[in-house]
């Protein structure tokens, strides 16, 4: 911080305004001065300070909260000598603050979680933990806190502690771990039905199970999984201890997906699951929902942790049919959040079913998918009052989706068509309500596509009475048997006539094509032409974007077949309208959204008419580059890729694409080298690269002669550890593209030119790039992104083997070898083997694995 170690009292006065000064841009300042505090040197010893004086719970929370934040962050900070002390203080402030506010317990807890998990020298921290508190009731909140926290951290992204480190600690948990079931145990004992402590308990409990560090035996024959059964049954258990312990079966259940192993808890399981049948009635005619979702929860885990049991031995012992009658009561509930729950169940079972391919089997759970077809579609039923069409994008549209979703993937166990048949003639039988009627065919649409429509009666005959429904029929009715027509679209294909009237655009003569076009274009060029005249007027700035779009879609959707020689028929059309879109352009030039709209409709233009748009090239490229001096939107940037996509094979529009690069370059650095430029403007990135990897695939040699070139692969560099998934894509394939000019022999005479412009590229910037890769892929980049990043060092080593192998030995030996808390994060042998992994790779995807594994040890 500037101006040296800020004084207590300041401290004081900034967390005050955070949490009570009355004007929100004080608040913001003390926001923002105290983030900068948690970030200098100075924090360690403010919060330590700020937890010994005890003076008020905003200032303790924000000293606890920050001492959690710089263990995670910061440890590195910290000299190793100062490690204990830091450790016993924690544990002081803790036993002096236990009373004072649970979340600052849970803050002071994570804090020493992560100081134990990256503190090699704290060996056997869960033993002495235990036997410094564990004879102290009053400490024992405290200490189960910490002891739930620290299996969580394990996995925790922030800490980054390494899969060496991770390993030696997950083998230290799970040998105390029976020390720590012993603890609770005796601690349910002491303190009876203290509510508050169970649900201490059985956080913790389930924590460990989590870790998948528990025994299954020891924990088979324990107290406490009879004690959690007991919670579940009682009536009269709260909410809040209700869930805690849902969780920690839930968490149990997970825990023995391999069953075979585990059978001694997989049965205690089992059978306490079974048991809660009666509680589930009780909680529906108690309308305590929070409750039922628990028990569907539970339900459901039961079920997916005994699938493959059920689906082996259907019926009998742990394959008892009895998990799936628990599900279907569930999916009988009137509320659909409830079924929802079980969704990834029936998915799984309908994909186990679907590969085994066993008649016999499927004869088994037929009438299970039947009942469920039949709750989903009494679910599916929108509300009486409702008017409109039905929504699709509310919470209730996104279920009726995944409805549709796992109704397609389960149909095959009852047949499609004999299920439409069954919906079909529920609506001509009866005589239902607008909204049953509803449900029916939007899960006839779901199934509509699985029917086979060869000589289909029923098919044909709903296609009839789709086309003859009533005026008056409810606007909903209407809309979801248009659904089902379009999902029948090969029925209608065999059966025109259905249509009644067919409104078929055939493709005009090119010059009757011109004219209409030009007609409709027309209308909102007008309307373009007359806002700009109101605004020169009145100077009111009235929005264009409805007439903008409605141009993008009509350049999108005509595309006429042209012949070679022929000019194309919206060539001329494009030229008439040009000036009102540059006017428009001109004059909203610093609003972002309009001026993406007018980029995306000149798109559209020029994707329309390819290279019949050449006349427009130099106005637009002039405009576009003026604009972007002084406001950088980063559409321009995508508008110029489409350009150099149509015209960077030209030889007369190369030189000007060139141009236009480096003029829009420019401020893009500009921007890009700001503080924070790459993380605060990912699209600028995304679109930047877009630009320059189509110069690479159009105009290589264009591109690799020039001065910009230097400073693209520069920023290139420095944008590898962006970590933001559209932008990292682009860059990544820039990178790989370019490469990949100079690799492959395409035979094309411009090949050993590229070659060597190449050479000198990877000669200038090789070892920066594979060092920068292996910085990236180690501390910055989330695991999606490595395949990317293989593709990369796969293209730079298929250029230049031995050069590569002696950049990424360079590269490795910048890499840490060791945390800041004193363990090893990689040893010598697991460098070796991974440096001989990728370079005697003969494919990219033994390179993409050998990194997937590397970057573990660090994550």
């Amino acid at each position: 911080m500037e101006g040296g170690k800020p004084s207590l009292a300041l401290v004081y006065q900034a967390v005050q305004a955070l949490y009570h000064d009355p004007n929100p841009a004080g608040k913001e300042r003390a926001s923002v001065w105290l983030g900068e505090l948690q970030r200098s040197m100075y924090a360690w010893e403010i919060s330590d300070q700020l937890l010994q004086l005890k003076q008020d719970v905003e200032s303790c929370y924000f000293a606890a909260q920050t001492m959690k934040v710089k263990i995670q962050t910061s440890f590195y900070e910290l000299p190793p000598e100062t490690h204990n002390s830091l450790r016993d203080s924690l544990l002081t402030h803790i036993q002096n603050l236990k009373d004072l506010s649970p979340i600052i317990v849970t803050q002071l807890a994570l804090a020493i979680a992560d100081l134990a998990l990256q503190m090699a020298s704290w060996k056997g921290c869960v033993h002495t933990l235990i036997e410094k508190y564990n004879n102290d009731i009053s400490s024992m909140p405290f200490l189960i806190e910490i002891l739930t926290v620290l299996p969580e951290e394990v996995h925790s992204r922030s800490l980054r502690i390494g899969a060496n480190r991770r390993t030696e600690i997950i083998e230290d948990l799970a040998y105390y771990s029976s020390t720590v079931v012993t603890l609770l145990t005796t601690c349910v004992q002491k303190t009876g039905n203290d509510e508050k402590m169970l649900i201490k308990v059985f956080r913790c409990l389930g924590s460990w199970f989590n870790l998948g560090v528990l025994d299954s035996n020891f924990m088979a024959s324990n107290q406490l999984l009879m004690v959690l059964f007991q919670v579940l049954q009682r009536d009269e258990t709260s909410t809040n201890l209700h869930e805690a312990a849902s969780d920690c079966v839930c968490s149990a259940l997970y825990a023995i997906e391999n069953v075979e192993t585990n059978m001694a808890l997989a049965l205690q399981l089992f059978q306490g699951v079974l048991t809660l049948e009666t509680a589930y009635h009780m909680a529906v005619a108690r309308e305590d929902l929070d409750k039922v979702l628990n028990y569907c929860r539970i339900f459901t885990e039961l079920c997916e942790t005994f699938l493959e049991t059920t689906v082996r031995s259907p019926g009998q012992g742990m394959g008892d049919l009895r998990t799936l009658e628990l599900l279907l009561i569930c999916a009988g509930h009137p509320q659909y959040e409830v079924v929802e729950i079980s969704f990834n169940f029936w998915y799984r079972l309908g994909e186990h079913l679907y590969k085994i391919n066993d008649a016999a089997l499927h004869t088994i759970f037929r009438p299970y998918i039947q009942r469920l077809l039949h709750c989903l579609a009494r679910h599916c039923q929108l509300d009486p009052d409702h008017e409109g069409i039905p929504e699709d994008t509310d919470d209730f549209g996104e279920f009726r989706m995944r409805v549709s979703d796992l109704v397609k993937d389960v149909i095959f166990l009852v047949g499609s068509m004999e299920c439409f048949s069954q919906l079909y003639s529920t609506l001509k039988e009866g005589n239902p309500p607008w909204e049953v009627t509803e449900a029916v065919l939007f899960i006839m649409a779901a199934i509509a596509k699985s029917v086979d429509p060869e000589n289909n009666s029923t098919l044909s005959e709903v296609l009839q009475q789709v086309v003859l429904l009533p005026e008056n029929v409810h606007m909903a009715v209407r809309y979801t048997s248009i659904e089902l027509v379009g999902e029948m679209s090969e029925v209608v294909d065999r059966n025109p006539r259905f249509l009644g009237t067919a409104l078929v655009l055939a493709r005009l003569p090119l010059e009757k094509i011109a004219e209409c076009l030009s007609d409709l274009c027309a209308v909102q060029v007008m309307a373009l032409k007359k806002l700009l005249a109101e605004q020169s007027r009145n100077g009111k700035s009235a929005d264009p974007t409805v007439w903008l779009d409605r141009l993008a879609v009509i350049f999108r959707h005509t595309n006429p077949i042209v012949e070679n020689g022929q000019t194309h028929p919206c060539q001329k059309v494009i030229q008439e309208i040009w000036p009102v879109l540059s006017e428009t352009l001109n004059t909203h030039q610093a609003d972002n959204r309009i001026v993406e709209r007018c980029c995306r409709c000149l798109r559209f233009a020029v994707r329309c008419v390819g290279k019949g748009s050449a006349s427009l090239l130099q106005p637009l490229v002039t405009q576009m580059v003026s604009v972007y001096q002084v406001y950088p939107h980063s559409c321009f940037l995508y508008l110029g890729s489409i350009l150099v996509d149509e015209y960077g094979m030209e030889e007369g529009c190369r030189q000007g694409l060139l141009d236009m690069l480096q003029a829009l370059c420019m401020p893009t650095f500009q921007l890009l080298e700001q503080p924070n430029g790459l993380r605060n403007h990912p699209d600028t990135v995304d679109d930047l690269f877009r630009l320059a990897t189509r110069f690479v695939q159009r105009s290589p040699v264009t591109l690799l002669s020039s001065s910009i070139i230097v400073h693209i692969i520069q920023c290139a560099i420095a944008a590898t550890s962006l970590d933001h998934r559209d932008a990292n894509c682009s860059v990544m394939k820039f990178v790989r593209d370019l490469i990949h000019t100079g690799v492959a022999n395409d035979h094309e005479e411009d090949f050993e030119v590229r070659k060597q412009l190449i050479g000198q590229a990877m000669e200038q910037h090789g070892q920066q790039l594979v060092t920068q890769l292996m910085h990236s892929c180690c501390f910055c980049l989330p695991p999606y992104t490595l395949p990317d990043v293989a593709e990369v060092l796969w293209e730079v080593m298929m250029f230049d083997r031995p050069t590569f192998c002696r950049w990424l030995e360079n590269a490795l030996k910048g890499l840490p070898k060791e945390t800041s808390g004193g363990a090893v994060t990689v040893t010598h042998k697991q460098l070796t083997d991974f440096h001989k992994q990728v370079t005697s790779a003969e494919e990219c995807k033994q390179v993409c694995w050998a990194i997937r594994e590397f970057t573990r040890l660090y994550r």
